[in-house]
């Protein structure tokens, strides 16, 4: 560490050392930059490996060359630990949440459609064969008054004028266009979302690096121009500084407003940070079992609703026509109906109505993918973890600003001894 935190290199051995421990730093946040880019942010294949190869290239270089750029690097893994990190593992769960679960709702929504579908062709199918039944009946009711009113005078047709729909194919037509328009806007939905999604997570992923870069190089900036600036630690420099004036009392006196870098120790003010950043945590991942729970919501009503329609059972219909000549309508038209032979028509006709069919087009229902949400809950403790140790996070940049600016961190001992003094 101390020939990676040196301005620069006293010798070749050094040198060696340095450039060995660039590129071994190098190579691992290569690895993962590339993994990122091409499984999380969903870049090609071929851009993935040139940017890593480029930015691992440009990275090696600006370390080796570079004194602050060390610090700075340095920085960014325990700024991980921060607000700008958990930005990062949010947005590779939005990414994994989005595309894992929407496509898996879509296709039990489509289910749910197609058995939706399946009933009302089946059942308008079974309608339109039911006319079929009434046209008989009436046909056979039309025979029966014609054979008992031909003894008083002959009509020219006794039957009744049923009209029947013949074609049932337009009906058919229109329910396959309304399917596939239904799919089709199901599908753009689908796709808008992943697109819309895909294209966030890129800019906030991008963002965020950036600002994550920002952060740790203006933590550095602060540090080396501003001795006030996260100045409340009780540091083996200070603590060399008073014994060698003699004034430890000091730091013993002022142990409520100071806190040792190494220690575990909390302030209130850090404390309330870290409950506020967990509250904001808490909500994004209500909204993300919400969208889980809304898969599980959906694969349940579509496997619902495809057993039930297999279950459906065939309805009778009956059709019962009793018919006969009552005897005023022949007093009516004076006519001795004793003498003339009364017939009485009574017949049953019987139809089934089906709902559901073996030769539907139905797509088994898809249950949701329990690694999604073990990811998912894997990475909100990850989260939960970096807002307690995010406050640990900044003392180690700290830590680390201090080694690579030995000079400055003892200026700001002496500040902070100095403005002791005068308190007490």
């Amino acid at each position: 560490w101390s020939v990676y935190s040196k301005p620069v290199p006293a010798n070749g051995r050094e040198l060696r050392t340095l450039f060995l421990q660039c590129s071994c730093a190098t190579a691992v946040i290569g690895g993962l930059f590339y993994n990122w880019v091409f499984a999380s942010l969903e870049y090609s294949w071929h851009l993935s490996v040139a940017m890593a190869v480029s930015f691992s290239l440009l990275l090696l270089l600006t370390l080796v060359l570079v004194h602050p750029a060390r610090c700075v690097f340095s920085m960014i893994m325990p700024m991980l630990g921060t607000k700008q990190g958990r930005k990062l593992l949010l947005s590779a769960c939005t990414m994994i949440v989005v595309v894992n679960v929407t496509p898996n709702i879509i296709s039990n929504i489509k289910t749910i459609l197609q058995v939706i579908q399946c009933i009302c062709k089946n059942s308008s199918e079974s309608l339109l064969n039911s006319t079929a039944l009434l046209g008989t009946a009436s046909w056979e009711v039309g025979n029966a008054i014609q054979e008992t009113v031909d003894l008083i005078y002959r009509p020219m047709n006794g039957h009744f004028q049923f009209s029947l729909l013949k074609n049932s194919s337009l009906i058919y037509q229109q329910m396959h266009l309304a399917g596939e328009k239904i799919g089709r806007d199901f599908l753009a939905v689908e796709e808008l979302v992943k697109d819309s999604v895909r294209v966030g997570n890129k800019l906030v992923a991008g963002f965020s690096m950036l600002y994550l870069c920002f952060e740790s190089t203006w933590y550095l900036k602060n540090y080396l121009t501003n001795l006030r600036f996260d100045n409340f630690y009780i540091t083996k420099k200070l603590e060399h500084l008073a014994v060698d004036r003699k004034a430890t009392h000091l730091l013993v006196g002022s142990s409520k407003n100071l806190i040792r870098p190494t220690g575990l120790k909390l302030s209130r003010e850090e404390v309330m940070l870290c409950l506020v950043q967990a509250m904001l945590l808490t909500v994004a991942l209500v909204l993300m079992l919400v969208v889980v729970a809304m898969d599980h919501f959906a694969f349940s009503v579509a496997d619902t609703a495809v057993r039930k329609a297999a279950q459906f059972s065939v309805v009778p219909v009956s059709l019962s026509i009793k018919y006969r000549i009552l005897p005023p309508f022949f007093k009516l038209l004076q006519l001795p109906y004793k003498e003339l032979p009364l017939q009485d028509f009574e017949r049953s006709y019987h139809h089934y109505l089906i709902f559901s069919s073996a030769h539907c087009r139905i797509s088994p229902p898809t249950p949701p993918n329990p690694s999604v949400l073990l990811v998912v809950g894997l990475l909100f403790c990850i989260l939960y973890t970096t807002v307690f140790l995010e406050t640990y996070a900044r003392r180690l940049c700290r830590k680390i600003a201090g080694s690579f600016f030995e000079s400055c961190e003892e200026k700001r001992a002496l500040y902070l001894f100095k403005k002791l003094s005068r308190k007490h």
